[in-house]
């Protein structure tokens, strides 16, 4: 099986939990103002123990992969959520959240889910069930991390500066993808089940979903 008709595949299997995930309530609350700034700070909450648990996962990835494409997929994505931690701390502060808070914040299971499949991915999954898994979840992901950003300018007040932790990942990138492709080719070429690259994705983007969702509770929406 090639990699465009696996990740075809994929995301055509997925395309109600991607659309449910970009259709979001707890997104469209936001720019509508909806939701009180002090209720904000769950999001960053969450957001600090995921990135920092991805860091971990991401971290040992590359110490398990030890040949390319992997290795240099794995520096990338680990360089990514090293960057992306720092700018968390930023959107905390203006949130008025310090690093201290964040870490004494206790995570949402519902929220936490994603991190923890994650973590399993790390230890149990093949580089090409986890490129898979990331480049099918991080457009919708990314989608709403720009709407998100340009709603809690307009509607909060925040700085651009603020929310760069969000333009982060609203920022496509065709080097991603492309890195993403090779490491699913070569797990292909080297045996890997179609069917565990299947699951790996639909399990992570079914988990963001829940993210999003736990996220709506906590924010008070219906």
């Amino acid at each position: 099986m090639t990699v465009d008709a696996l990740l075809e595949e994929i995301r055509r299997a997925i395309a109600p939990v991607e659309a449910a995930i970009r259709d979001h309530r707890y997104v469209a609350a936001i720019e509508a103002g909806a939701v009180p700034r002090e209720r904000l700070r769950p999001f960053v909450g969450e957001q600090y123990h995921i990135i920092g648990s991805d860091l971990r996962s991401v971290a040992h990835l590359l110490a398990r992969s030890g040949e390319e494409p992997g290795r240099g997929f794995f520096l990338v994505t680990l360089q990514g959520e090293a960057q992306a931690f720092q700018l968390l701390l930023r959107l905390g502060e203006a949130l008025g959240v310090r690093e201290a808070e964040l870490g004494a914040y206790e995570p949402l299971a519902g929220a936490h889910a994603y991190t923890a499949y994650m973590a399993w991915l790390a230890l149990y999954g093949s580089e090409a069930e986890v490129a898979a898994a990331f480049l099918v979840n991080f457009p919708a992901w990314g989608a709403n991390c720009g709407r998100l950003s340009r709603a809690l300018q307009a509607r909060y007040g925040l700085p651009r500066e603020a929310v760069a932790f969000l333009d982060l990942f609203a920022t496509p990138s065709p080097e991603f993808e492309a890195a993403a492709r090779h490491v699913i080719e070569a797990g292909l070429a080297r045996g890997v089940a179609p069917d565990r690259v299947r699951r790996a994705a639909r399990l992570l983007q079914a988990y963001e979903q829940l993210f999003w969702d736990t996220m709506a509770e906590a924010s008070g929406l219906p």
